[in-house]
């Protein structure tokens, strides 16, 4: 053993929070040995030639057997079927995070196994709407928060690597439980991608019947719809698995959008403007 934090770290899943990760690793001499898992072939032979990792493993299963950190950064849903035998498998003194958007399932499917302790919940609240090995950033975790779920559960000398490994990399750590990460999650992060998703489908659907030619837009639909582009196969999941607290978000929205649809119909300007402020 040396004095790096992690002689070898695998990442499941090497795309923009896991390239990210790997490129930090490597910047801060964090990790002797980076080794990736990528459900896609050309993905995982891509960041081979990128340099985020130094070479790839056929299955997840022997990422988990020669890996001293595994950093699961997989779509939500397998992320819940696979972490029980993941932990099935785990070797004394091997350390497992996920960075996934949800948590609550993720801690149901775990309770009570014996390996529990050596798993750390994560949620670094960072990215942005591009994915794969081609989307990973230098310092995407700077001065960003990355939230540890549940850290009573974990294992004092397997959560205090983690909180290093992020603090390195310079992330701001805060604490909370499974359930109060996945209701902030719902209306912080969730609903707005939900609502991205809503105006672009009803700028296109305009578009269809030839009501506008959206090209004459400006900044503000741009930015209000740029998380529209994040990937299907990630954010689907997202909102199946976090359903309870992301319909809560979508109705406390919907209200206060019917409360500014009723202004405008009224024609009140001091309602409206009361919204507004």
């Amino acid at each position: 053993m040396n004095d790096l934090l992690f002689p070898t770290v695998g990442i499941a899943g090497i795309g923009l929070i896991g390239g990210s990760l790997a490129k930090d690793l490597r910047t801060f001499g964090l990790a002797g040995r980076i080794l990736g898992w990528n459900r896609t072939e050309a993905h995982a032979a891509r960041a081979v030639e990128l340099g985020l990792v130094d070479e790839t493993v056929p299955t997840l299963d022997a990422l988990v057997a020669t890996s001293d950190l595994l950093v699961l950064a997989m779509p939500v849903d397998i992320l819940a079927q696979r972490l029980p035998t993941i932990l099935d498998a785990m070797r004394p003194g091997q350390v497992v995070i996920d960075v996934g958007s949800t948590k609550r399932a993720l801690a149901e499917a775990v309770a009570g196994h014996p390996n529990r302790a050596r798993y750390v919940a994560c949620h670094p609240m960072a990215g942005t709407e591009r994915s794969g090995p081609d989307a990973a950033i230098d310092n995407l975790f700077r001065n960003r928060f990355t939230l540890i779920i549940d850290p009573e559960r974990s294992d004092p000398e397997a959560l205090a690597r983690v909180r290093t490994l992020w603090e390195r990399v310079g992330a701001v750590l805060a604490e909370m439980s499974a359930a109060e990460h996945d209701r902030t999650a719902a209306l912080l992060s969730h609903m707005p991608h939900v609502l991205a998703y809503a105006l672009a489908r009803t700028i296109k659907e305009a578009e269809r019947n030839q009501a506008l030619n959206a090209r004459f837009a400006g900044g503000g639909l741009a930015s209000m719809t740029r998380i529209a582009h994040s990937p299907i196969s990630m954010w689907q999941p997202i909102f199946r698995q976090n359903k309870a607290p992301l319909l809560e978000a979508i109705d406390a929205f919907a209200d206060h959008l019917a409360a500014f649809r009723a202004a405008i119909v009224a024609d009140d300007a001091e309602a409206l403007a009361n919204l507004m402020r």
